[in-house]
């Protein structure tokens, strides 16, 4: 009779999924092969993430909790959010109560500066607890922050209880948050892309004018391309600015952004108050296909990719156009600089700096030689750097560690 696997149970309770998402993929399709995995998730969930899931044979279950990750404006809204993440956590809680934690890994998506009374509930469980922070807590005041600290440093020191750092910016920021011999101990577990999946996408047969077409994008121009949710931390009126910055002089170009859901009818408004027109296509992902092929391979309609993020960890649209080949400008932001090296693998602009963005843009535009040694130099350093492969053998290895050490 063969041994019983262990149970690999992965959790978040947001609907808006993106990297933090495709980085949990890259590990569950590796620990197939040692644990039974189930993934539990909103109910309402999109329908492209349980896709994915399906394709690669991932087990799901839905909970009946969902999260607001929207800035709050009010103090409405403030209270609502509260509401729904403190129902959230007391749903996930009783969900899991179902299975043996103690003998298996929980693998969760959320902030443990925040749920720190959900992370203790669960140690009283004995249940073995990852958590990836992408990037680090985001800033507020003095008093607020010296509560974070207080927590974080308390939830480090909970039995069985892991951070994964995914870049080395976050766990460098972590340092006085946690515990001295919890610090040492992170291990950085980078966001990563698949070479093989990658390498099948650089050499299918696409045509990339159709492509254009088909989205009603004008073949002849040259095209910068965003992916990721179309907010305000992705840099959204920043790429805008600058489109119209170099709209004005220069209307070969076309802007495009690639986001999992249409912006608000205030939103649509505010897009138009740009006067890009037909210069700026915003395109629906699950209208470009319902496979991570298909989405990998509208990369391939662009020139150049833009991603002027005010906050990011170390997003996963910005290696993967580069790993294709794509020669990108970002932000010199947390841990972005650790992938585009300015001038070297990529283009660095400060965030929120819409007139270098739009010189970097069009220096690109001008410089075939330039695109050409960017693209060449970014796609070697991210597959030689980045392969999720290795990160997922990393994270089992912490995942039977713990189990081990039960």
């Amino acid at each position: 009779m063969s041994e019983q696997k262990p149970t690999l149970i992965l959790l978040w309770t947001y609907v808006e999924w993106g990297g933090a998402q495709i980085y949990l993929l890259a590990i569950m399709k590796v620990a197939k092969e040692t644990f039974d995995i189930v993934v539990i998730l909103p109910r309402n969930s999109k329908r492209d993430i349980l896709g994915y899931l399906e394709k690669h044979d991932i087990r799901y279950e839905f909970i009946d909790a969902c999260i607001d990750p929207n800035p709050a404006r009010s103090i409405a809204q403030k209270l609502r959010r509260q509401w729904r993440r403190i129902h959230a956590e007391i749903s996930s809680f009783r969900y899991l109560r179902k299975y043996d934690l103690r003998n298996s890994i929980l693998h969760i998506e959320t902030a443990p500066w925040q749920s720190w009374i959900l992370l203790t509930a669960l140690a009283i469980r004995r249940a073995h607890v990852f958590v990836t922070m992408h990037n680090i807590m985001p800033r507020s005041s003095s008093w607020r922050e010296f509560v974070w600290k207080l927590r974080l440093r308390f939830v480090s020191k909970l039995p069985r209880f892991h951070i994964f750092p995914s870049n080395k910016h976050t766990k460098n920021m972590l340092k006085g948050w946690v515990s001295e011999p919890f610090f040492e101990e992170m291990e950085v577990t980078y966001t990563a892309v698949d070479p093989v999946e990658i390498s099948n996408v650089r050499n299918s047969d696409i045509d990339t004018a159709d492509l254009k077409l088909k989205h009603e994008i004008d073949p002849t121009k040259f095209v910068v391309l965003c992916v990721g949710q179309f907010i305000d931390r992705k840099g959204r009126w920043v790429f805008l600015e600058a489109a119209s910055q170099i709209y004005s002089s220069n209307r070969d170009l076309a802007f495009v952004w690639l986001t999992p859901s249409y912006p608000n009818t205030e939103e649509s408004q505010r897009i138009e108050e740009y006067g890009l027109g037909d210069s700026f296509k915003l395109i629906l992902s699950s209208d470009v296909g319902s496979h991570r092929h298909d989405v990998l391979s509208f990369f391939r309609i662009a020139d150049i990719f833009v991603l002027p993020s005010f906050v990011e960890g170390l997003p996963i649209a910005l290696l993967e156009a580069m790993a294709l080949g794509v020669p990108s400008i970002s932000t010199n932001v947390n841990a972005i600089p650790e992938a585009v090296i300015h001038e070297k693998t990529g283009l660095l602009v400060e965030p929120g700096d819409a007139l270098a963005l739009a010189n970097s843009i069009t220096l690109m535009r001008d410089d075939a030689d330039l695109r050409v040694a960017l693209a060449d130099a970014g796609q070697t350093f991210v597959l030689e750097h980045f392969d999720e492969r290795l990160v997922a053998q990393k994270v089992i290895a912490a995942y039977k560690n713990s189990l081990a050490g039960h």
